[in-house]
């Protein structure tokens, strides 16, 4: 008779086996189950993850996810994993990659409390929606949109994004650690901004509630008020 010690043991080496016998889990080969890797950091199906420092992907304008995907591994951007993972990679598989991203229209969580001063968000409101004439910077909403979600085909959203990220990535482009296509707009705007701007729009930004549609709009008809070589 066996003692009843070893029947859990027993047990649990019978699933065993039989897990073994029945071989490999099969996976459908798929974008989504390729892009897995790409949701460690950016969050389930690329909804951002909660840390604070990677952005949402899911639902970005196409064209803007393949520009990125070829900054990095261009070295137009400089972040380690990210030019690890497309370094190998050929265009059309980049743009396979933004297509999948792009083509996912799902909710945005709600922005975090409100902290700071109304002193701070009312300046980065100014600088998000009317600019600032004094600096030559037009706001934000001129270029992503009257709705800050974004312009087809290649400019991306603002809202929703984490502050951190924003603040990092504005950052990025004052010290020149983060480029773009020549003429380099994004750059140029922000290197006109101190470090209380950069503050100030990115807690606003971060602050606000996306609206519903959240997707970018279509191409406006008047000209931007900067030429950016990332547009087409």
């Amino acid at each position: 008779m066996t003692h009843p010690v070893f029947v859990p043991l027993l047990f649990a080496l019978g699933l065993a086996a039989a897990g073994a016998h029945a071989g490999p889990a099969q996976l459908q080969d798929s974008m989504a189950q390729r892009l897995v890797a790409c949701t460690v950091c950016h969050g389930k199906e690329g909804r951002a993850a909660p840390d604070g420092f990677y952005p949402r992907i899911a639902g970005k304008p196409a064209v803007y996810l393949l520009n990125q995907l070829q900054n990095f591994r261009d070295g137009r951007r400089a972040y380690g994993p990210m030019v690890t993972l497309v370094a190998p990679l050929p265009d059309d598989y980049l743009q396979a990659i933004a297509q999948h991203f792009a083509a996912l229209d799902l909710p945005y969580a709600s922005p975090p409390p409100v902290r700071d001063a109304p002193a701070l968000l009312q300046r980065g409101q100014q600088l998000a929606l009317q600019g600032d004439r004094d600096k030559q910077l037009p706001a934000c909403s001129a270029c992503h949109g009257a709705a800050l979600t974004g312009v087809q085909p290649a400019t991306p959203g603002l809202l929703g994004l984490p502050r951190d990220y924003l603040v990092a990535q504005l950052g990025a482009w004052v010290t020149g650690q983060r480029r773009a296509h020549a003429p380099d707009c994004m750059a140029q705007l922000a290197q006109r901004l101190t470090g209380s701007d950069i503050a100030a729009v990115s807690a606003w930004l971060a602050s606000q509630p996306v609206p519903s549609p959240s997707t970018a709009v279509p191409a406006k008809s008047e000209a931007a008020p900067m030429r950016c070589g990332s547009v087409p």
